[in-house]
């Protein structure tokens, strides 16, 4: 047995202080009153008692208020099996943090304005499961799909361009891993929509992604891509150990390397993976079409939890609880007194 609220068992002591409290009263009430009238003339004043009434009308109200004071409790006995069904899609975004993701043509760079949108998005998931991959010229299963939301923001605050020290960017790694984090899960949650939503400024060093996509869309999993900086571009800030910007990125012949948006390949991506492009070309700019595209999904059960529960049983001792002061009220506690004429 359990107790749902155990706190309130102290008050078990209210009957026995009561009782305490009952008999020490009583006995002074008896001395006051033998102290003005004599035995006889309490006698004739007053009705006679019947003790064994009296005695099961305190035996009924103390232990209706035990009882009532127990049910609050809220005891639990035995065990109940519940079934908890959920529905939703399962989510993983692929996040990219290569250097050019510094650039500042979106403020206060590419990979800041990313990750607030995906913030804003898993404020409107529900009920989801939801993972990330982090990518340059490999990829890194940042967090595994899960429903713990603040444990995923967590995983997407530590982001960051240097936390994958590898350059160039291959759109074939995070397809990839994707795709195998789809395929690992059990088999009981491979029933829910499957959807990747990659995001990225689109400059790709990969050799081609075409088999990747392929094997991703075949598994059916939905590929939307969402484009982030500008066509004009920007160039790539370089920062110390302090995160203070030293300079601009150059390439080997000392020239200024400007970072531009390429988004072709993030619309093929999207047309081949039956979903949407987007684009973010401005701070203002927002992807709240993609949760709609998100609820169009079809929503299926994808996870059947079963636990066992200590079943709630404050119903019976507040009910013997009520029924026992009730019925100390009808048992009475003196002998009727006849008349005689």
């Amino acid at each position: 047995m359990i107790w749902e609220h155990p706190n309130l068992l102290v008050l078990l002591v209210l009957p026995v202080l009561f009782g305490v409290l009952s008999f020490y009263f009583g006995k002074m009430r008896s001395r006051q009153l033998r102290s003005f009238f004599s035995e006889e003339m309490l006698r004739r004043l007053s009705n006679p008692v019947w003790n064994r009434g009296r005695t099961a009308r305190t035996i009924l109200m103390y232990l209706g208020v035990t009882l009532l004071v127990i049910g609050a409790a809220g005891p639990k006995i035995g065990s109940e099996i519940r079934e908890v069904k959920r529905e939703g899609v399962d989510l993983l975004i692929a996040l990219d943090v290569s250097r050019s993701m510094q650039a500042q043509d979106i403020r206060p760079s590419r990979l800041d304005k990313a990750k607030f949108e995906i913030s804003s998005l898993i404020d409107r998931l529900q009920g989801d499961r939801v993972g990330l991959i982090l990518f340059t010229n490999t990829a890194f299963l940042q967090c595994p799909l899960t429903t713990d939301y603040s444990a995923f923001r967590m995983y997407l605050d530590l982001a960051a361009t240097d936390q994958l020290p590898f350059p160039g960017t291959d759109f074939n790694a995070p397809l990839q891993l994707a795709r195998d984090t789809f395929r690992s899960r059990p088999r009981q949650e491979q029933q829910a929509a499957q959807v990747l939503l990659f995001i990225s400024d689109g400059e790709d060093h990969s050799p081609g992604i075409d088999f990747t996509l392929n094997q991703l869309v075949n598994d059916g999993v939905f590929v939307y891509t969402v484009g982030i900086g500008t066509q004009s571009g920007a160039p790539i800030p370089v920062r110390d150990r302090s995160g203070q910007v030293t300079g601009n990125h150059r390439d080997r012949d000392g020239r200024e390397v400007i970072s531009s948006l390429e988004p072709d390949l993030l619309r093929q991506m999207a047309q081949a993976g039956r979903g949407v492009y987007y684009e973010i070309r401005r701070g203002a700019d927002r992807i709240d079409g993609f949760t709609a595209q998100l609820v169009d999904l079809e929503r299926r059960e994808f996870a059947t939890e079963q636990f066992s529960d200590y079943a709630n049983r404050y119903q019976w001792p507040t009910a013997a609880g009520l029924l026992f002061i009730l019925a100390s009220f009808v048992i009475p506690a003196y002998k009727p007194v006849k008349i005689t004429r």
